[in-house]
């Protein structure tokens, strides 16, 4: 009996807290009612008060051991933030909305005989992934709304930290706010923080630091792991890890030493020119975009080693870990093209390819136009520099809103194409164009089989490709067409907005910071389905076995 009565207590609390997390929708969302603030303050200190007593509740009830005690830490630094840090009332009110959904999920009555919800997810790679993302943007939106994150004087909205989080997550770098006017110190290293660990990927580096401690992958890890990274092989998923953190730590450092004395030799002081060669570095390598700088790189147009050091970064980061991997492999046997693996081929080739054309493009479009007036060596400068960072980064060091019609459609095309497989970038990727490229030809020419570098790709393969190119599209168009009803720019601002924002770009002709409340949750949509991918988002919500116990009867139908 007494224990039932302890049960009904705990079920009451949780009960008045999930209340408090639906009315906190109210005050953080929807601002129908217009409270007082010192109200709010009296409200959010009363939930504090309750959360603190459920969890004091459950450690007298369950008894204190270590383990308990790190499952309720989040709660108890939430706790403390809002009760010791001035204005804090938003990041314990979100917080306790994003506590109390994931604890729904997590009720064995949502899972039925399966488990709880954690367990189901651990058994489903593509999930994972997409929920380790989506919670890393939740505390990175915790961390920017606390006031230290925030310049004196500027205020950072509730979405306006979502749409900071999700675009550093996603290595997107698209903005509302001026990252090195608007954010602390604090702020931005928060920002770099988040595009460090989504450059990466949140099961990278907790596999590194399991590797360091000495602890083994399990075959479960492995397997998601081969998701994270992108690769399809059966390899040392170990030796992998190691390789990926070694390389980036190593370029990403690298990068920084080249641009710390070029930010040095500019009148910058020695702590001054560190910081920022250090952020650029990072951000340069994960395809993030995130400048210091309200006007990205466009002073530096004119300076090699900037231009090079950023567009080598960038292109490295951006062709993917295996790759990265296999040109180590290919380089220890004597530079033998011949040994490179038919993913690293089509990678490579199809990189390279893609940057002779976009330089050539926008070298012809903006000769007359944003570059007029340039020398010829700032054209080229120019022109490369935009074709590389156009793909994946979002860098510029020419004003976007500018750009001619014909560099307009150029950049959609490239934004939409993107980086590889495995990189730090998003977009349909460089090899399911050289597929779907390759599979017309062959159709074309009468061929049964689509081949490539005298290697014949799989039925299986062909179909994941047309899949992702039909998904990414319809899902393109659908937020498109959202966008043009919500918001009243042009249709070519729109549609080169949403473009960068799935293929996690970051370039903008100026409207970002402009869009309705509507226009940046969609933004945020595209940008995170943009990093996850599209073909990850239907393997999550379809079935993973094959259900067809019969087939139909073929028919043909018109095409054409």
């Amino acid at each position: 009996m007494i224990e039932t009565k302890k049960d009904n207590i705990q079920r009451i609390t949780f009960l008045i807290l999930t209340v408090f997390a639906i009315a906190n929708i109210e005050f953080l969302f929807l601002k129908l009612i217009d409270i007082n603030k010192s109200v709010i303050y009296l409200y959010t200190q009363i939930s504090i008060i309750i959360l603190a007593f459920y969890i004091s509740y459950r450690l007298i009830k369950n008894g204190v051991t270590v383990q308990r005690l790190l499952n309720l830490l989040p709660d108890i630094i939430f706790i403390l933030i809002g009760l010791l840090i001035n204005n804090s009332e938003r990041v314990f009110q979100f917080y306790l909305i994003g506590r109390q959904t994931f604890t729904l999920f997590n009720l064995k009555t949502f899972s039925d005989s399966k488990g709880t919800f954690v367990e189901m997810i651990s058994d489903n790679p593509p999930v994972l992934v997409m929920l380790t993302f989506f919670f890393t943007i939740f505390i990175g939106s915790l961390l920017l709304l606390l006031p230290a994150a925030t310049s004196q004087g500027e205020e950072t909205s509730l979405l306006g930290a979502i749409f900071t989080s999700t675009s550093a997550t996603c290595v997107t770098g698209l903005i509302v706010y001026d990252t090195g006017m608007h954010f602390t110190l604090f702020g931005q290293l928060i920002i770099l923080a988040l595009i460090q660990i989504g450059g990466l990927g949140i099961m990278t580096i907790s596999s590194a630091f399991a590797i360091m401690l000495g602890q083994k992958l399990s075959l479960k890890r492995e397997s998601i792991m081969q998701n994270v990274i992108g690769e399809s092989n059966q390899l040392d998923m170990v030796s992998l890890v190691k390789n990926v953190v070694v390389v980036t730590i190593t370029l990403e450092l690298l990068g920084a030493v080249i641009l710390y004395f070029t930010f040095l030799s500019k009148s910058y002081s020695v702590n001054q020119a560190l910081y920022h060669s250090i952020f650029h570095s990072i951000s340069a390598f994960c395809n993030a975009g995130f400048c210091l700088y309200p006007n990205s790189l466009m002073r530096y147009l004119d300076n090699f080693s900037i231009n090079f050091v950023i567009t080598s970064l960038i292109i490295l980061g951006g062709i993917g870990f295996p790759v990265m991997k296999d040109i180590q492999r290919t380089i220890k046997n004597k530079f033998r093209f011949k040994r490179l693996s038919l993913h690293s081929k089509i990678v490579l080739s199809a990189t390279l390819i893609l940057l002779l054309l976009g330089t050539m493009a926008f070298f012809i479009s903006e000769y007359n136009n944003e570059m007029k007036g340039f020398s010829f060596t700032n054209r080229l400068f120019v022109s490369y520099f935009q074709s590389v960072t156009t793909r994946t980064a979002g860098f510029n060091t020419m004003d976007t809103a500018n750009l001619s019609k014909g560099s307009s459609f150029v950049s959609g095309i490239l934004m939409f194409i993107g980086a590889s497989p495995g990189s730090t970038g998003g977009g349909i990727k460089t090899t399911a164009l050289v597929v779907v490229f390759i599979a017309v030809v062959a159709m074309f020419r009468g061929h049964k089989d689509v081949n490539i570098f005298k290697r014949k790709v799989s039925e299986n393969i062909i179909k994941k490709v047309m899949a992702l190119v039909a998904a990414s599209i319809a899902f393109l168009t659908l937020m498109t067409f959202l966008l043009l009803l919500f918001e009243p720019f042009t249709f070519e601002k729109i549609i080169f907005e949403a473009i960068s924002a799935f293929g996690t770009v970051g370039l903008s002709m100026g409207i970002t910071s402009r869009l309705s409340d509507a226009g940046q949750i969609i933004i945020v949509l595209l940008m995170y389905i943009g990093r996850v991918g599209p073909l990850t988002l239907m393997f999550a919500i379809s079935q993973t076995k094959d259900r067809s116990y019969f087939t139909f009867t073929e028919e043909k139908i018109s095409i054409g």
